[in-house]
């Protein structure tokens, strides 16, 4: 009996060292799809279960399945109930918790997803997702590995959930402030557009080509997120530039070739102060920069230059050369390519233009 009970002590503690390490693993970023899987892993490992599945709530008040691990996730994924459909739409409606030791018997079952996905549940355990007092969604534990769903699993289950509900509930309002400051990044991005009539466009361009190199070069999210904000902002600084200069319907004089070459400058004293942004600068600062030392605004050479601002220089470049302007007609795009391809190595890096010449080929811009 002590023995037993010994056991018993032990398996719980465990498990509760197991959920501790859940929790911290789920609190360990604020990416909402990294979230989302890690909850589903953690309840799989945390109650040795063969799958599990999680269903949030949408905007129209139906369950659709965001994650479901298993050979057919998929399959599953196609799949919406309505808030009190089956066992899952059961707990999303009354907020409790259910254990299903027989789940084909039970008249709440949807059995639908079963008969699609070529997959039988024995039993499950469902409980739901809470945060700031809704019910966000459910997450369930299907087919214990060994005998039945308890009341202890239900217990710590439970315990994950809340934890699982707070990770996803901070983890889409990082997102939704991520968007919006993309967005204000944008509208201020679209604002500077406006005072140059011939360069519409040239940011979204510049964005877009980027983005299609960055696939190509091995980048980490962050930077390729880094990249992305630098992109959107490189030319920011010509909201400094008087008018008559940005605009000027002609060739432009030895001054004001120089003015105009004080924006990375300028939009570098623009943004400086502002910490978030900090590790965009360098893309902003030096994106004119060339490869063999001849570029401004410090004549910077090779590896000196930051690799964010070697990418955005062949996207400016690209668009730079092929947009007309009133005295001046732009290349066709085949031309620009081969001009950027014969630079490498004095304006641009090669490592860079090798990225460049594989998105283009294979259609990314």
């Amino acid at each position: 009996m002590l023995e037993a009970e010994l056991k018993s002590t032990k398996e719980r503690c465990n498990k509760l060292e197991t959920l501790a390490k859940l929790s911290r693993l789920l609190n360990s970023s604020l990416n909402f799809e990294y979230v989302m899987r890690k909850a589903t892993e953690a309840a799989t490992e945390l109650l040795n279960c063969e799958t599990s599945s999680l269903l949030l709530k949408d905007e129209e008040g139906q369950l659709y399945f965001e994650v479901a691990l298993g050979k057919k996730g998929k399959i599953v994924k196609r799949f919406q109930l309505k808030m009190g459909e089956g066992i899952a739409g059961w707990v999303a409606v009354h907020g409790k918790p259910l254990i299903v030791p027989e789940a084909s018997k039970d008249p709440r079952f949807f059995k639908e997803v079963d008969e699609a996905a070529d997959f039988v549940t024995h039993n499950l355990i469902c409980v739901p997702l809470r945060a700031k007092q809704e019910t966000i969604g459910v997450i369930q534990g299907i087919n214990k590995n060994e005998g039945e769903f308890t009341q202890d699993d239900l217990e710590l289950f439970q315990s994950l959930a809340d934890q699982i509900a707070i990770a996803l509930d901070n983890a889409r309002l990082y997102e939704e402030l991520n968007e919006m400051s993309l967005q204000l990044v944008k509208a201020l991005s679209e604002a500077i557009e406006k005072r140059d009539s011939y360069t519409g466009g040239h940011t979204q361009r510049v964005l877009k080509v980027c983005m299609a190199m960055s696939g190509h070069l091995q980048l980490r999210p962050e930077e390729k997120e880094q990249l992305m904000l630098a992109a959107i902002l490189h030319d920011i600084g010509k909201v400094g530039i008087k008018d008559q200069i940005l605009n000027k319907n002609d060739v432009l004089t030895t001054e004001e070739s120089d003015t105009m070459k004080e924006h990375p400058l300028l939009g570098t004293e623009i943004l400086g102060h502002i910490k978030q942004l900090k590790p965009i600068i360098p893309g902003i600062k030096y994106h004119h920069e060339h490869y063999d030392g001849s570029g401004y605004p410090e004549g910077l050479k090779g590896e000196e230059i930051p690799f964010i601002a070697r990418i955005i220089a062949v996207a400016d470049t690209l668009d730079a050369m092929i947009t007309d302007r009133s005295y001046q007609k732009g290349m066709n795009r085949e031309e620009a390519v081969e001009e950027i391809k014969r630079n490498a190595g004095t304006q641009f890096d090669p490592h860079v233009v090798e990225a460049f010449v594989k998105a283009l080929e294979d259609g990314d811009f």
